[in-house]
């Protein structure tokens, strides 16, 4: 199982270095945060596409979208002292507080995460 960072998800849906790494993962078992999916989302439509038109294209793909609840939201205020020197936004620490409460590993395209030092299992796909 993997959670994927938005970075992983839009390198596959633009199919940009590490999108076949991205694609392993999601035959294998994947999910994403929502906090995550709304980032993909966003960065989509900054590209000029409609966001309802970019979710029926991720909604194909198998791929669990996992709710942004209160436990998550108290682990990612936690991660934020152990992150904030990487430069860590809040959408990377969500993805990486639910890879940590399910014990799996996060997948990312975010070089900044090799400078963090978790007890999560960070795959960089490029």
């Amino acid at each position: 199982m993997t959670v994927l960072d938005a970075s992983a998800l839009l390198a596959y849906l633009r199919d940009e270095q590490g999108a076949d790494a991205v694609q392993e993962a999601l035959a294998e078992a994947a999910s994403i945060g929502t906090v995550n999916l709304s980032e993909v989302l966003s960065k989509l439509v900054d590209g000029g596409q409609d966001p309802g038109k970019a979710m029926e294209r991720i909604g194909v793909l198998p791929l669990e979208v996992v709710p942004f609840d209160e436990d998550l939201a108290v682990e990612t205020a936690r991660l934020r002292p152990l992150t904030v020197q990487a430069g860590l936004s809040l959408a990377d620490r969500a993805c990486l507080a639910l890879a940590r409460r399910r014990g799996v590993r996060a997948l990312t395209a975010d070089a900044a995460w090799r400078r963090v030092r978790l007890d999560v299992d960070i795959v960089l796909v490029r």
